[in-house]
């Protein structure tokens, strides 16, 4: 079963999908945004494309835990895709999912102009490896 992992962000959104065993994350590609509904059609595509059973999105929470404004929006856009699409979905918590991303690519020495265009979709890794980690600790 492969799962997608989204990093929803006001720009872009981070997509990662798993191995058909669910053990590893690999990130996939960055979403330009532009509107909902055509978010949405490249989601689709890529739930067809790679046979998504089900769909994890990083919830930036506060590190008391607490839900700010990108949250809220956030969650606007889980319930869009939870009313749009057939396939489940599921948060989260992405708390410095992104800061992970970042210093795991600058200990890759990726050039900063680099990091812009892929750290979104290595912070959906981060995030959709988490929650697999977690499912296989659970199921394991």
């Amino acid at each position: 079963m492969r799962i997608m992992g989204l990093d929803y962000g006001d720009r872009r959104i981070g997509v990662a999908i798993s191995d058909k065993l669910g053990m590893t994350a690999q990130g996939q590609e960055v979403i330009i945004r532009k509107t909902p509904e055509e978010d949405l059609e490249v989601i689709k595509g890529l739930i067809d494309k790679y046979e998504v059973e089900e769909i994890i999105v990083g919830m930036p929470k506060n590190m008391d835990g607490s839900l700010g404004p990108r949250a809220e929006k956030t969650r606007d856009f889980i319930d869009f895709l939870q009313k749009s699409l057939d396939t489940p979905v599921k948060v989260w918590d992405e708390r410095l999912s992104t800061v992970e991303a970042e210093r795991v690519l600058i200990e890759a020495d990726v050039s900063r102009k680099k990091r812009k265009g892929v750290i979104d979709k290595v912070a959906a890794s981060i995030i959709l490896q988490g929650y697999l980690n977690y499912q296989n600790k659970l199921h394991g």
